[in-house]
């Protein structure tokens, strides 16, 4: 385990979503750089050096998180891709929580305002892109998944590699990939 390497926090989504964002995922994405599933990042870089606190403050607060709705309220451009945007207030607090909790840690890209979103389509010729978010805009209706777990991952630049997951109410992780390393 390399503890310089960056921690990567996702926010799970409930199976029946999942399935319907990686479908998309496999659909539009260029198979040769489609290494994870698809996925809601929260945080892009939180310093693996702090693994065990990281996990103490996740466990702490997804135990006390019960799981929580959010609106997929449309597509958005991303230049040379295309994603699906969310909107959620619980998932706006969870967020907020934990950038102040690890405020000293963040990288500029995670100081930004967060931009909900599960990116289906990336690195693309923006022509391309701009195809299919017309063609998944046409007829498209919002509607709602549901946020059941925090996925922690290290990124060593390549595949991610899971470290952990946390279901939201629950008094332990799924699993404890990692644990006792360091």
């Amino acid at each position: 385990m390399d503890p310089a390497a960056p921690l990567i926090l996702t926010l799970q989504l409930d199976e029946r979503s999942s399935a319907f964002f990686d479908s998309q995922r496999r659909r539009y994405f260029p198979p040769e750089r489609n290494f994870i599933p698809a996925h809601l990042t929260l945080f892009h870089h939180l310093p693996g050096e702090h693994l065990a606190s990281i996990q103490h403050d996740i466990e702490a607060c997804a135990s006390g998180q019960q799981p929580f709705p959010l609106d997929v309220t449309g597509l958005r451009s991303l230049g040379r891709g295309v994603a699906y945007a969310l909107a959620s207030p619980e998932l706006e607090d969870l967020r907020r929580h934990f950038a102040l909790q690890w405020n000293d840690w963040l990288k500029p890209q995670d100081r930004q305002k967060h931009q909900p979103h599960v990116t289906v389509q990336n690195k693309v010729d923006p022509t391309q892109a701009r195809a299919l978010l017309e063609d998944l805009s046409d007829g498209f209706r919002s509607f709602e998944i549901v946020g059941v777990g925090l996925d922690l991952w290290w990124y060593r630049g390549g595949p991610w590699e899971k470290v952990q997951t946390f279901t939201l109410g629950a008094s332990s992780p799924l699993s404890r990939v990692g644990e006792g390393q360091g």
